[in-house]
């Protein structure tokens, strides 16, 4: 601390932001709240389970055709 010019605190700003209404935002919010009320966990899980089954069976035939091809590739260069 310094004998001449002791340190003061600035006094905090007024930072005030006022919230204004939003209806569509309101609205999504409602329907959200309204979706997990009704117990709809269970088939949430299930739809995300089934999503991700046919993403991983896409990729899965993906690779499997990309790998025929190089094969087929492989066996006509040599």
């Amino acid at each position: 601390m310094s004998v001449l010019f002791p340190k003061t605190n600035k006094p905090r700003e007024w930072d005030y932001r006022p919230i204004y209404y939003d209806k569509d935002k309101e609205a999504r919010k409602d329907r959200r709240l309204a979706r997990l009320h009704h117990g709809a966990f269970c088939e949430e899980h299930e739809k995300n389970m089934t999503e991700l089954r046919k993403k991983k069976e896409s990729k899965l035939l993906f690779w499997l055709v990309l790998l025929g091809l190089l094969i087929i590739g492989f066996y006509v260069i040599l």
